[in-house]
């Protein structure tokens, strides 16, 4: 992939972001419009940074940067690179979204799934990493020029309350194309942050996700022994969680999600297929009747109990095992055992049925039907924290917010306020146990 320029590179995002369509800008759009159009927060002398108490944030799907390095054998097109000499950002780079781009990234992010194993691996010649896990500019800006901001507007909020970046607040970035079960390297990095800030700062550590980002945190929660969590961890944040999956997830594998930009959806699928995650996202009987129709098309009807086929349908045979390695966890939803402040959106309509027409699944959906949920993920599922309530010894604090979109949940106002309110809470209780 050729490297351009800085001017032009601002000129094709410029571009990209003003072909997104109408109906896309619950989705893609807000991430310029954060940016340009970043909310107030308030500012507090009051607070000093040795009184907040520490926080960690774990991104959800494709919400941090990941960084490519290549020795390539052979190339999808003569004009990709086949080696570099150092590490380049890979997501997001907006030479993707360039025609002849789209090839040489889908090829270089792709990964390749092994049936007998269970594991995944990047595509020959390429490794991969994560930059700056335990720091918050790779959460808070997506590129390295700046222009498609994620959590930027959030820490800003956290800094003017009195944290500081890469200290009280820091990241947890991962490689989101890969499911919590194949993990066991990030979470051993997790604890040890958390560890480590607890040590430095003398207080227990707050966890705070959001959308996927919070799966990852309760498959950690759940492996970790309760002395430790009651010792370490003062309560989780989780923000907009797909607790019981997505329904989404189903149209993003059949035919592709162009994430609200002019690229060729279908183009786009093939790395969507190439993950773990997606296929590990897919709706639970948790959150769903067996009988619901998730996808219809004038064929078949797709059911929880008609997975195998949907995935031998749309000729990715490889979903049903990586739905298969991962469903046991999603299923259980075991309680995390530690506080917990469950945050999302309600009152917005959300599909929770696709339908199309005779070209599923090489066409996108003509149809969805709607319910109650943030816009992308229904209520059902994001409201299956409130069943820990009297799974677990500690507190479960549900808090629901008309109007608030999937994503607004890290910019929004109301939202922002919320989370001040837990975290200072938080000081004011500690301030007051230190003077009894």
């Amino acid at each position: 992939m050729r490297v351009l320029s800085p001017p032009t590179l601002v000129l094709s995002l410029f571009l990209v972001v003003t072909s997104i369509r109408p109906a896309a800008t619950n989705s893609t759009g807000w991430w310029i419009i954060n940016v340009l159009f970043p909310q107030i927060s308030p500012e507090d002398a009051n607070i000093r940074q040795s009184e907040v108490p520490p926080l960690i944030i774990v991104p959800g799907h494709v919400g941090n940067r990941l960084e490519a390095k290549l020795n390539k054998q052979a190339l999808v097109h003569w004009l990709c690179l086949m080696r570099t000499n150092k590490f380049f950002t890979l997501w997001l780079n907006i030479n993707m979204f360039l025609p002849i781009g789209i090839d040489c990234w889908i090829d270089n992010i792709r990964r390749i799934y092994n049936r007998t194993t269970g594991r995944s691996s990047n595509s020959p010649g390429v490794e991969i990493r994560v930059p700056g896990f335990g720091k918050t500019y790779s959460v808070e800006y997506l590129d390295s020029l700046k222009l498609t901001g994620y959590f930027n507007t959030l820490v800003q909020f956290l800094v003017n309350i009195g944290y500081v970046r890469d200290a009280t607040v820091r990241a947890a970035p991962y490689d989101w194309r890969v499911a919590p079960y194949e993990q066991e390297e990030y979470f051993d990095k997790l604890k040890n942050l958390i560890e480590e800030m607890y040590m430095t700062y003398r207080k227990s550590v707050y966890l705070m996700g959001h959308s996927m980002g919070n799966l990852f945190i309760l498959h950690f929660l759940k492996h970790q022994p309760q002395e430790w969590k009651d010792k370490f961890i003062h309560a989780f944040i989780s923000l907009g969680a797909p607790w019981g999956g997505s329904v989404k997830t189903f149209s993003v594998l059949a035919s592709g999600e162009n994430y609200g930009l002019s690229l060729d959806p279908l183009k786009i699928r093939e790395q969507q297929r190439a993950t773990t995650t997606n296929a590990w996202l897919l709706p639970t009987k948790r959150a769903w009747p067996a009988d619901h129709i998730f996808i219809s098309t004038p064929t078949y009807n797709y059911t929880y109990n008609d997975y195998r086929r949907f995935f031998t349908d749309i000729e990715y045979e490889d979903g049903w095992f990586k739905w298969k390695n991962g469903k046991s966890f999603l299923s259980e939803l075991r309680p995390p055992g530690v506080e917990v402040y469950c945050m999302y959106g309600v009152g917005l309509p959300t599909p929770v049925t696709y339908i199309y027409d005779e070209g599923f699944p090489s066409s996108q959906p003509v149809q969805s039907v709607y319910e109650d949920g943030d816009s992308t993920v229904s209520k059902k599922s994001l409201s299956l924290c409130k069943q820990w309530k009297d799974h677990q010894a500690q507190k479960v604090h549900v808090m629901e917010f008309p109007g608030i979109r999937h994503l607004e949940h890290i910019y929004d106002m109301n939202a922002l306020e919320a989370i001040q309110d837990v975290l200072l809470r938080s000081h004011s209780q500690q301030q007051d146990d230190s003077r009894k």
